[in-house]
């Protein structure tokens, strides 16, 4: 019999963590505070990269590399258990008047990753809705977007149909349940629950909840605001990115363009500042947007950490605990590679990718 589990956070990082032991035959109950998917992997843009991927550690490039590989597969093979298209989009990606674009081309080169200079004019050809006032360009053929809310109600519906997973919602985790050292379980608004194991993949709230330990895991809430458009599907057949802020195509004409980083703890309103910025970055980018309407704005909290590099694995000193958080702006690209590998570690499998960079162990 497999070990029962218990998942705290029904973001994309716990939903996938959920699916891969499930998949494996290990019974799971997932709790989440409000409704599964509603959070940051909900509010951010999808797309299957960091925004720049030079600029990070080896340990967030191999997890990043992994899964971009494998979103393709994913979004296949939920759409074919579910009916629902989580639409991975591969449209290329253009990166305007970038301030260190010969360490992004060797970066490249050393990683094999096809990025290279294009001239302004292949550009606006290939764009023609972008606007004037940017002088160079490195493109990146391949990369997707996914259309992250599909594909959280598409993780939600393959859970619902396996036999060995349970889905608790509206039921907050307050802490854990401990016998000596070892972790029994977590208690939650509906009373205490046990388990085997206990994963801890809920976002921004991940600290408060170790905190309750005695831990001090340096995960926190960065704000990050959002805005959409309705636009002709054929209005946009790339991401474009400059100034820190991008626009991404859906197939259906919707355009979003993001993103700010404020650091106000757990406050997620929408602000008329940002809807300001946001608007001015857009038209900047794509001036037909100065006639279009703004369909929505929203806000979500991404689950910052140092460097970016989330914490997988075991808790040290506190058996049956484990972690799968602290994505921080990535969690959407990093979610496959995250859980696979959680799962390996968890089942005594081969661990897809060297788990060493990610362990709570020394980093907590």
């Amino acid at each position: 019999m497999k070990e029962q589990t218990i998942v705290v956070g029904g973001g994309v990082i716990g939903l996938l963590s959920a699916y891969g032991l499930a998949e494996a035959g290990c019974p799971v109950t997932l709790f989440e505070q409000s409704e599964t998917g509603t959070e940051a992997s909900w509010a951010g843009g999808g797309i299957v990269s960091p925004l720049y991927p030079w600029r990070y550690s080896p340990a967030v490039t191999a997890l990043a590399h992994w899964s971009q590989d494998f979103y393709p597969q994913l979004g296949k093979t939920l759409l074919e258990q579910t009916d629902i298209d989580p639409q991975v989009h591969a449209t290329g990606l253009y990166w305007l008047d970038l301030e260190d674009e010969n360490e992004a081309l060797a970066w490249a080169q050393r990683q094999g990753r096809p990025l290279y200079r294009v001239s302004m004019d292949a550009v606006h050809s290939a764009v023609p809705s972008l606007g004037e006032g940017f002088s160079r360009a490195v493109f990146m053929p391949g990369v997707a977007n996914v259309r992250n809310p599909r594909l959280l109600q598409a993780l939600r519906a393959a859970l619902a149909k396996l036999p060995n997973v349970q889905i608790v919602e509206h039921c907050s985790v307050s802490g854990f349940v401990r016998d000596g050292e070892r972790i029994v379980g977590v208690q939650t608004a509906q009373g205490e629950m046990r388990a085997e194991r206990v994963v801890v993949a809920a976002g921004a709230w991940s600290g408060k909840l170790l905190g309750t330990l005695g831990m001090e895991l340096p995960v926190k809430p960065m704000k990050g605001q959002m805005i959409l458009f309705k636009c002709a599907e054929d209005f946009l057949p790339s991401m474009v990115l400059a100034k820190r802020r991008y626009a991404i195509p859906r197939r259906d004409g919707h355009i979003l363009v993001g993103s700010t980083l404020e650091d106000v703890g757990f406050d997620k309103t929408p602000t008329e500042d940002a809807l300001e910025s946001l608007r001015a970055t857009s038209v900047d980018l794509l001036p037909a947007l100065a006639e279009a309407e703004v369909v929505k704005h929203w806000a979500g909290l991404r689950p910052a950490s140092p460097e970016g590099i989330p914490y997988i694995g075991p808790v040290p000193g506190h058996d049956g605990l484990w972690l799968n958080c602290g994505h921080f702006r990535n969690g959407l690209v990093l979610a496959p590679a995250s859980c696979q590998l959680l799962a390996d570690l968890m089942l005594e499998r081969t661990p897809c990718i060297d788990p060493e960079p990610y362990a709570p162990t020394g980093r907590l």
